[in-house]
């Protein structure tokens, strides 16, 4: 072998990596939101899952990623950990499809689909159509690298020293370690098998040399998932040790068949003169195997995982802490923004619960009711930078057009929850007035509860529509109506306050807490209409553009 069939080696290998990871990328894009609806669909039934798992990786074509976004989610508290076993099997039966398609005889007509594909990415202004292109010029550069790879190889054919190296990997245990660690080095069997298949394609190998070694590329590929799992807290690392345990005994259940059993000769006779394709017919029988096999019995899988890593008492999160965010889950940018949404609904729930807390410190004249205002506020201050810091980086990740306008949306109304918040506490600077002795009319108490009223009613609309990203066109009109009601009562309640200062009914002080309490009911609804209207919906018609453009005006 030259050193310039080393160089083509090396070269292949290389545009292999980049048309996989190229193609993975854009796929994962492209699906955006479907992607997100499919994982959100999880059940505690163990064989939904398993398609939901299945469906996901064929569609990222990363077994690796979908167990760590499967880690993050559990580390988010998103799962429990016996939701997550049948996405770990449906994900290994998914990760199978790029090795069946390395299989198809493709190398004539590869380059097209490169040209295509580049030809989109550049032409396109629009990044979905560009996500596409990504797709197909992955798809075209990772046939190419792999037919150098094939063409480069063919130099070891007469080498007798790489002859006894790959008669070595017939031994069970030799091709098992060595498939493992190849493969977590690169973390990802899709790209280890098809590497593998292009020595094959070369006639470099034959199937019964390296069929165990396709065993270890699949314990290999659970690299990423343990990786993920530094760091997170004990339901994370036990879904990392079972999708281990789950690659492991796979691996030692088909390596006792294949010794005892004719499967090499059966693959062998279905695709004669065909290694590529029986390679992948093994990496596709172990995954489906280890499927039927073992998850069946899967709720002894997740007890000898608890048996060997035990879950803790202290594995709950701090207060202030963020529910839905993890690190993890950036590595797949849509879930992140459904993550981040989430987030942000959880902050407009406790800014909404400070409020409530506040109004009743004003009713009630309760000091308890300042004290979990205070408290809560600090939660609040420390979600909104979290949330912050966590759309900054989603922003600089590749996502589609549409989720980076949401999460432009997100970003500002996390500043008018975080400011409903503040108005909060500023009534409990008023009410602590009022428990030391200020005393309102009845009058001005009963104009106070009417516009309470109201603000609560804008609030939860406003909030729904937020939470739900709805448009419904009666949750509108009804927060529109509320907004005006509650400029029109501001001012004919200060109005009122006036004529009474004027009867002496009021005391200056009194009149003060008043207005205070007034001003900040009323920015309260204003940051409410803000929330409501910051998501850019969808198929929005022209008349409630129209209300909302005039509204924020």
């Amino acid at each position: 072998m030259s050193i310039y069939d080393l160089i083509g080696v090396l070269g292949g290998l290389g545009l292999f990596l980049l048309g996989m990871k190229m193609m993975g990328q854009g796929l994962e894009l492209a699906a955006g939101s479907k992607l997100r609806a499919m994982l959100e669909k999880i059940t505690s039934n163990k064989f939904a899952a398993t398609m939901v798992g299945l469906a996901v990786t064929a569609v990222i074509q990363s077994s690796s990623a979908t167990d760590a976004m499967v880690v993050g989610f559990a580390n988010a508290g998103l799962m429990e950990f016996s939701q997550t076993v049948g996405i770990l099997f449906g994900s290994k039966i998914g990760t199978t499809v790029t090795s069946l398609l390395l299989a198809i005889d493709m190398k004539k007509i590869v380059p097209i689909f490169t040209f295509i594909g580049v030809a989109v990415i550049i032409f396109m202004k629009k990044n979905n159509y560009r996500y596409y292109g990504q797709i197909v010029a992955g798809f075209g550069i990772l046939f190419q690298g792999m037919t150098i790879m094939s063409q480069s190889l063919e130099g070891l054919k007469n080498s007798s020293i790489f002859q006894d190296a790959v008669t070595s990997l017939s031994s069970p245990f030799l091709g098992i370690v060595i498939g493992a660690v190849f493969t977590a080095i690169i973390q990802s069997s899709s790209a280890s098998v098809g590497i593998l298949m292009a020595i094959g394609s070369a006639g470099l190998i034959t199937l019964p040399q390296c069929i165990y070694v396709v065993y270890g590329m699949n314990i290999g590929a659970c690299m990423a998932a343990a990786l993920s799992a530094m760091g997170t807290n004990r339901t994370a690392k036990q879904v990392a040790l079972c999708n281990f345990l789950i690659s492991l005994i796979g691996a030692g259940i088909l390596t006792a068949l294949t010794i005892f059993l004719p499967v090499t000769n059966i693959m062998e006779t279905i695709f004669p003169n065909m290694v590529a394709a029986q390679i992948s017919a093994a990496h596709i029988f172990f995954n489906i195997a280890i499927t039927v096999i073992l998850l069946p019995c899967s709720s002894l899988l997740v007890k000898l995982t608890r048996l060997i890593l035990p879950d803790t008492e202290d594995s709950e999160k701090e207060k202030m802490g963020t529910v839905y965010l993890d690190p993890l889950i950036l590595n797949t940018p849509p879930m992140a923004v459904s993550q981040t949404e989430k987030e942000c609904a959880r902050l407009a729930s406790m800014a909404r619960k400070n409020l409530n807390y506040a109004l009743k410190a004003v009713f009630e004249k309760d000091k308890k009711y300042i004290a979990k205002v205070s408290e809560n506020e600090k939660a609040v201050d420390y979600l909104t930078h979290c949330i912050t810091d966590y759309i900054v980086k989603i922003n600089g990740l590749d996502i589609m057009d549409y989720d980076r306008k949401v999460m432009g949306a997100m970003y500002n109304a996390i500043q008018d929850l975080e400011r409903i918040s503040d108005r909060a506490e500023n009534i409990c600077e008023s009410a602590q007035q009022i428990i030391d002795g200020v005393v309102l009319t009845d009058e001005a108490m009963r104009e106070l509860t009417e516009l309470c009223r109201v603000v609560q009613d804008i609030i939860e609309n406003s909030f729904f529509m937020f939470s739900h990203q709805s448009k419904d066109p009666n949750l509108i009109e009804a927060v529109l109506k509320a907004e005006d009601q509650i400029d029109e009562y501001t001012e004919m309640f200060k109005l009122n306050h006036i004529r009474r200062l004027s009867k002496g009914t009021c005391t200056p002080e009194a009149g003060t807490v008043f207005l205070e309490l007034l001003t900040n009911l009323e920015r309260v609804g204003d940051h409410a209409i803000n929330v409501a209207f910051c998501i850019p919906y969808k198929n929005r018609n022209m008349t409630q553009e129209q209300n909302i453009v005039t509204t924020t005006i």
